[in-house]
């Protein structure tokens, strides 16, 4: 049923292995056993977007991170990414940004990436393999305290949604967001991976946020429709998965993790939940971290 939503996958796989040299429709189509037609149409039909233009669009992306992170030549990021001229890719980066790649190095400023295109996930890896599941014995979540200084949280806090799939439906572009922030990177929370999601509570009612946290003196550009907000310094407490393999087992992992988070009495540690003026935290990354919610704490009195 979700055949193509795998091949398209794959397909957006070999373009991502390396963006300056990804292998040509005709590769692709090849190896997938379709016509060039016929991939290019299911592509388009799945992600919205031909893969030309993807393609495109990826490039130009990363080509805006190389400038905001290295010292290289523009007109070697331009030849690196595909790009026949400096010329040529100048005018690319003005049509994608708005802005030149002089200007966009001189001050880097929140600018919308394109994000990797995901088309097959957990639910269609789930349908393909329900006649033929394996039995997998996951352990049990891990607790351990963290201390996060004080930050700021720049993104935006929905009180209409609660959860990740129910913060997208209400009016947000992940694709948007989300490549808003990756430009935003560079300004992470050290020992912090990266874009996070979670939780707040306002007025008795707990709502979901989406941002990236930066330093408490971060005095940059705050992107249009996002905000920025002061967070105290904390304890949390994090529960924690090892890594495991998202398609197989992220549903089951996240449910170990949040079954034991928002049930867990903190007495037992010494502390009482602080989520007042703080905020819970999710962190998703199935291959390289694993998978936590973090939720803040302060001694007992």
């Amino acid at each position: 049923m979700y055949e193509w939503n795998e091949m398209v996958q794959r397909m957006i796989d070999w373009v991502e292995e390396d963006l300056a040299v990804s292998p040509t429709l005709l590769e692709m189509s090849r190896h997938l056993g379709y016509s060039p037609y016929y991939c290019t149409r299911q592509f388009h039909a799945l992600t919205g977007i031909t893969l030309r233009d993807y393609v495109w669009q990826r490039r130009i992306g990363r080509a805006a991170l190389e400038l905001r992170d290295t010292d290289a030549r523009i007109l070697d990021i331009a030849v690196k990414f595909g790009f026949s001229s400096q010329e040529a890719f100048t005018r690319a980066f003005l049509r994608a940004f708005k802005l030149t790649p002089h200007a966009y190095r001189q001050a880097p400023k929140p600018i919308p990436l394109a994000i990797r295109a995901e088309v097959f996930s957990p639910y269609h890896y789930l349908i393909r393999e329900r006649d033929r599941m394996r039995q997998v014995h996951l352990q049990e979540a891990e607790i351990r305290l963290e201390f996060i200084p004080a930050h700021k949280f720049i993104g935006i806090r929905d009180i209409g949604s609660n959860n990740y799939g129910g913060f997208w439906k209400n009016g947000h572009d992940c694709d948007e967001v989300s490549g808003t922030l990756e430009s935003m990177s560079h300004h992470t929370l050290p020992g912090q991976l990266g874009q996070t999601a979670g939780w707040f509570y306002q007025e008795g009612r707990k709502g979901y946020l989406y941002g990236i946290l930066v330093a408490a003196d971060y005095d940059g550009a705050v992107p249009e429709g996002m905000e920025c907000r002061d967070i105290p310094e904390s304890e949390y407490l994090v529960f924690f998965h090892p890594p495991f393999d998202y398609l197989q087992d992220n549903g089951q992992v996240m449910r170990i993790v949040e079954e034991v988070a928002w049930n867990y009495d903190p007495a037992v540690m010494g502390y009482v939940w602080d989520e007042e003026e703080k905020q819970d935290y999710q962190r998703h990354f199935p291959e390289g971290y694993g998978y936590a919610v973090l939720r803040p704490v302060r001694k007992l009195d």
